[in-house]
């Protein structure tokens, strides 16, 4: 994997437990987060507008711990291709033309292990579940977007 890669899947949920669904693009909002998802908020802390993961560590999930999740089991709004998450925590990157900041690591917790059903998800996912970023600059994400590190 290289420092660039794509946005493969977008996901969003109506509410916080609620089921996830597929959308080809969504509406970036700095300071807020993506436009109707579940935690779409002015003024929300910036560690939670926007969750991305790799699409390798979930293929990776499935061959090494036997756990399958589809894009979106993870809740993650992101799921990338081709590009390192945890080298940009405290890194400025565009996802298309949208500007992001790592904040930390989006470490596994229980919810998301009881809400998948797959016992181990959390030990298995440990400092590989993706990353947590806050918006800067607004604008459009779309599947087929780039990501890339702008510092």
């Amino acid at each position: 994997m290289s420092e660039s890669g794509s946005v493969i899947s977008i996901h969003l949920a109506d509410v916080k437990a609620g089921p996830v669904h597929a959308v080809d693009s969504v509406e970036a909002v700095a300071g807020a987060g993506l436009r109707g998802d579940r935690t779409f908020e002015p003024g929300a802390p910036p560690e939670q507008h926007l969750t991305l993961i790799e699409s390798e560590e979930l293929e990776r999930l499935a061959a090494q711990d036997g756990i399958e999740l589809a894009p979106g089991g993870s809740r993650r709004q992101l799921t990338t291709r081709g590009v390192r998450l945890n080298p940009l925590v405290g890194r400025r990157f565009l996802v298309g033309d949208v500007e992001c900041r790592g904040i930390e690591l989006c470490e596994p917790c229980s919810d998301l292990q009881k809400m998948t059903g797959q016992p181990g998800l959390m030990r298995a996912l440990v400092h590989r579940a993706g990353l947590n970023a806050e918006i800067i600059s607004g604008g459009a994400i779309s599947v087929g977007g780039a990501i890339r590190p702008i510092d």
